[in-house]
């Protein structure tokens, strides 16, 4: 059997070719960058070949390198999976990264079944919008939104992003907001998204082009909800996060139009991981609860955009 490299060399450039810095690569792997560079280059020459293109500020793999990266993350993933097995911990914990507008107003409502449902199990949920690296974290399943599917990950599709205007039932009555184009003349919170534009479109609208107007942009649909219940404007939101509210009367959907935007909700996680029980169980409850909404949106909104 061929003598493997050390492991020290392997790992530097595993780290450096993932974050495509000999810096940042020093500060996750506690080192110094001349330390990661010599173990870099103590690899190319056992290979004979350079792994890197060195280029003023910045290094990129070479083709050499392109070839070999993949096997090297892929076998340092199997590694993790393999030691965080042996605790219970990271057996016994799901922990879900969530985009922030689904994690915090679909999600959170329903999670604590999931956990009644597998009292075996605990829960960890954060959200965030930003996609999340199953390497470098001890994320189990996320649920991002985007084109999909991506490499490497299981990707399973939930449902196509759907927008339309909500407002406080106060803000609709003092404003006599009859029909869509009523909208054009209040205030519209994020008014410059596009997505007000392509909305606007599917009402059948004409939005000739004016200057940028001025207003507040909120960084989730969590904080455009509490704005909007104040009676502050209108904003652009996901009705079947909101049925709770709209159901109360707290928030309305005054018009039914809704825009469906070509990306979508993806629940994703590792392939090497398929098959380990508490994602399979996730995987499998969450589908059925999305089933119990799947009355509420279009049968064409439930499946990738073709």
């Amino acid at each position: 059997m061929p003598k493997l490299p050390p492991l020290a060399a392997v790992r530097a450039f595993e780290s450096a070719a993932r974050l495509e810095n000999f810096s940042r690569a020093a500060e996750e792997l506690g080192m110094t960058q001349a330390a990661v560079s010599y173990q870099v280059r103590q690899l190319e020459d056992r290979l004979g070949r350079a792994l890197f293109v060195r280029e003023k500020g910045r290094v990129r793999l070479s083709e050499t390198g392109q070839r070999v990266f993949p096997a090297i993350r892929a076998a340092f993933a199997a590694m993790h999976d393999a030691f965080a097995a042996l605790g219970s911990d990271e057996t016994d914990v799901l922990t879900i990264s969530a985009v922030t507008s689904f994690g915090g107003a679909w999600l959170s409502a329903r999670i604590g079944r999931f956990q009644l449902a597998y009292p075996d199990l605990a829960v960890r949920m954060s959200m965030s919008n930003d996609l999340v690296d199953f390497d470098a974290s001890n994320v189990d399943v996320a649920i991002r939104l985007g084109m999909g599917p991506w490499p490497g990950l299981r990707s399973d599709f939930l449902m196509r992003q759907t927008l339309a205007p909500l407002a406080a039932p106060s803000f609709i009555a003092e404003h006599a907001i009859r029909e869509p184009a009523d909208l054009l003349r209040v205030q519209r919170l994020a008014p410059n998204d596009s997505w007000w534009a392509d909305w606007f479109v599917a009402a059948g609208v004409a939005t000739p082009l004016a200057p940028a107007r001025l207003g507040i942009e909120l960084d989730s649909q969590l904080q455009e909800a509490s704005a909007v219940q104040a009676g502050f404007g209108v904003a652009m939101m996901t009705p079947l996060f909101w049925q709770a509210d709209l159901a109360s009367g707290r928030m309305v959907q005054p018009f039914d139009t809704l825009y469906a935007a070509d990306a979508g909700l993806w629940l994703v996680h590792r392939e090497n991981r398929v098959g380990v029980r508490k994602i399979e169980r996730f995987r499998e409850w969450l589908h059925a609860e999305l089933k119990k909404d799947r009355h509420l949106l279009p049968e064409a909104l439930w499946q990738p955009p073709s």
